[in-house]
């Protein structure tokens, strides 16, 4: 079996990927750098090799053809991100399929995920317990104010519809003439958002309507904050890696503030400690979720959940399904699954060899 990677050549992920490659005795991957299909360029996956579609990461060149020149550490301009995203995919898939090669990834699928709005949809035309969402558009402030009110929202999520790695994102309260508005989002000498590793609180209300009429142009999914648990006065959520259906690797992440991304100030916490609080019924229980979220995306074998553990640890809720959600470094695979003992790309790497052979 080889493996061909659409991804950013030196990136974290596509050298770790890489390496699992040779500890299981496989070649090393060939690699499509993001650049140069992002440029256009013929597009040569070799006849029969599994494909493996990855993040573009942090390349600025990527991110400048994705998005248009500009400081890469910039907020906004995902919907011109998502259209040349989802066009490069489309390329992708008729290459793969005129080569007969096997994606562990489906295209339609990555494009859905990174679009917050729709992804939410599936998640809850399914079944899955999601927080609920305003029904949108929200065209900026004054119409986000609107809508929560006759939602009989006060405390939100703004989240832009194309955005990853929490950029952009606002954790959201209103009270009367009282707002604050939580994010990582700061003004840059040009004038522009930036995104910043630390969060930050605005608590003035014209700070606050420039903050959401900025980022309102490119698209915004909004839904109602989910109170979440807490470990040792911080709040928490998790991350969980989902292989051919199976919840294979979680990690706790925590926060002083309402946003736990692990580059923005979150910890890894005590796994251990939370399937305590949660109870063996009500860990079954949370990974019975993540997994019926990951079957949202059956042609996806890989899929990260973002899932929300509520206060009083007995109700749980998807916040996100993400594509690329397995760049989780010295994490091993839970016991008493298939992925027990391995880390996130050498389980996957398993996980096709067992069915080499099985039809796309």
């Amino acid at each position: 079996m080889t493996f061909t990677v659409i991804g950013t050549p030196h990136d974290r992920r596509v050298g770790l990927f890489a390496d699992a490659c040779r500890r299981l005795g496989l070649e090393s991957p060939e690699v499509i750098a993001w650049r140069d299909v992002l440029r256009g360029e013929p597009i040569r996956i070799r006849p029969g090799t599994v494909l493996r579609i990855d993040s573009p990461g942090d390349d600025p060149e990527c991110d400048a053809l994705l998005r248009g020149p500009g400081d890469p550490t910039r907020v906004g301009g995902g919907a011109r991100w998502y259209a040349a995203f989802t066009a490069a995919l489309d390329r992708i898939a008729a290459a793969a399929a005129q080569a007969g090669a096997r994606s562990v990834s489906d295209p339609d699928e990555i494009a859905v995920m990174f679009d917050k709005r729709r992804c939410h949809a599936r998640l809850a035309a399914a079944g899955v317990p999601v927080p609920p969402a305003l029904e949108g558009p929200v065209t900026g402030y004054a119409s986000l104010r609107e809508q929560m009110a006759r939602a009989g929202m006060s405390r939100v999520f703004v989240k832009p519809a194309h955005g990853s790695s929490g950029s952009g994102v606002v954790a959201f309260q209103a009270h009367r003439d009282r707002v604050k508005a939580v994010t990582s989002a700061v003004p840059g000498p040009d004038g522009r958002l930036h995104n910043s590793l630390r969060v930050r609180s605005v608590e003035t209300e014209p700070e606050v309507a420039a903050l959401i009429d900025t980022l309102a142009p490119d698209g915004l999914h909004v839904e109602r904050w989910f109170p979440k648990a807490a470990l040792g006065g911080r709040t928490l959520d998790l991350r969980v890696v989902v292989i051919d259906g199976v919840p294979t690797h979680a990690v706790v992440r925590t926060s002083r503030s309402p946003i736990t991304n692990l580059h923005m100030g979150g910890r890894r916490g005590d796994l251990d400690a939370v399937r305590a609080a949660l109870g063996e019924s009500g860990w079954r229980h949370a990974l019975r979720v993540c997994a019926e979220a990951a079957a949202c995306f059956p042609g996806s074998r890989m899929v990260g959940v973002d899932l929300l553990v509520g206060l009083g640890w007995r109700r749980v809720a998807v916040a996100e399904v993400n594509a690329f959600g397995d760049l989780l470094p010295g994490l091993l695979g839970l016991p008493g699954t298939p992925a027990e003992g391995l880390d996130t790309y050498t389980a996957q790497i398993t996980a096709a060899l067992s069915l080499k052979g099985t039809p796309a």
